[in-house]
């Protein structure tokens, strides 16, 4: 049993957002690998601002906007999440499938024939939202994103996967310690054989990284309870970073949003951004009122106000020049031996949606690295 699993690749995922989850699981599965996560924040600790991916929307929506390498990624990943919300599949209870209708204030054309039952919208549509030009519908999902990480998180475990809590301050403290200096405090007798980085929003201080082309762009959204709502419906301007949208989720709770405010850290809810949010998401879908309310009089912002579970902020990890996908090779001090780096991130609002995309292309990147070694 020893020798088989020393024969594997001792690999290691910093992060434990969707993305870090999502390659540590492939890799995991792939075969020939003993992973270990190690992160600061898991998905069953309390929500927090450094935990972007627990206040995730979230529906699957490509940001690709016509971009071939980011459209593959984000196809792969829908295919994935499409058979994952099967009937009966494991992991069903995080999805709800739904219909998407899209409206664009600027006119742009969003790139979404690739989802099953695309049709654009007739002009006659657009009246219902003012100052839409285009827009179109489309079938997609909607992801439970606590539900999910926490669920991505399980999968990892119960398949032999190992998590590690601890604060990295450089890239060479896992190179040379191993998981043992974060688990146990001493150097690690194994040796790491590849870093998969997936910091998120950490990679812009992460020593051995630190990459200034990574900032943070903050989404402000509400929680409400609306079981009623099984549909899906955005309006955005995507220069000017309007976005309005409501996404349902299969427990009957609705995220409501939402905000894209670049370079902005303020870590809690801003009482006017909600009730921005309130007042354009109610005229924009009026049904997210109760229907017994709308059968009698028209809903107010003091309907949805009294739905509100909760407001939540999170800082999308974004960064010039977009996805991080790439290898460096780093020098393990001890016995001088060089080791590839894998980088995989700043995905912005998009990491869920590119998932399990952009963790082929990391696997694939390392694996290929092992080879040219």
């Amino acid at each position: 049993m020893a020798s088989h699993l020393n024969a594997n690749k001792n690999v290691v995922v910093l992060g434990a957002g969707v993305v870090g989850l999502t390659t540590a699981v492939l890799a995991q599965e792939k075969g020939g690998y003993d992973v270990t996560i190690i992160a600061e924040r898991f998905p069953t600790d309390p929500k927090s601002i450094d935990y972007c991916s627990a206040w995730a929307g979230g529906h699957h929506v490509s940001f690709a906007n016509g971009d071939e390498r980011m459209q593959k990624i984000d196809s792969a990943t829908f295919k994935r999440m499409w058979e994952l919300s099967e009937p009966r599949a494991d992991a069903e209870h995080c999805f709800l499938r739904i219909q998407e209708t899209q409206f664009f204030y600027d006119g742009r054309d969003g790139h979404y024939e690739w989802y099953p039952d695309y049709d654009p919208l007739p002009e006659d549509s657009l009246v219902s939202v003012p100052g839409a030009k285009t827009g179109c519908t489309f079938n997609t999902l909607t992801f439970d994103a606590p539900k999910y990480v926490a669920y991505l998180l399980a999968r990892f475990l119960s398949r032999g996967g190992s998590i590690v809590r601890g604060k990295v301050s450089h890239i060479s403290q896992i190179v040379e310690g191993g998981v043992d200096l974060f688990a146990r405090g001493k150097l690690s007798t194994r040796p790491v054989d590849a870093v998969i980085v997936c910091a998120g929003l950490g990679a812009r201080t992460l020593g051995g990284v630190e990459d200034q082309a990574v900032y943070p762009v903050r989404g402000q959204v509400l929680l409400i309870k609306a079981p009623w709502i099984r549909f899906g419906r955005t309006a955005s301007h995507n220069e000017d970073g309007l976005w309005t949208y409501v996404i349902p989720r299969r427990n009957g709770e609705v995220i409501i949003g939402g905000t894209k405010m670049e370079n902005d850290w303020y870590p809690a809810a801003r009482p006017e951004t909600t009730e921005d949010i309130l007042q354009r998401c109610l005229a924009f879908c009026p049904e997210l009122a109760p229907p017994e309310i709308r059968a009698q009089r028209a809903p107010t912002v003091d309907d949805l106000r009294a739905l509100i579970l909760e407001a939540g902020v999170g800082l999308r990890p974004a960064r010039k020049g977009g996805l991080r996908l790439e290898v460096e090779w780093v020098t393990n001090p001890r016995g001088n031996v060089k080791i590839p780096m894998v980088f995989n991130y700043g995905h912005s609002g998009s990491g869920f949606q590119s998932s399990w995309g952009s963790a082929e292309v990391a696997l694939e990147l390392m694996e290929n690295a092992f080879c040219a070694a």
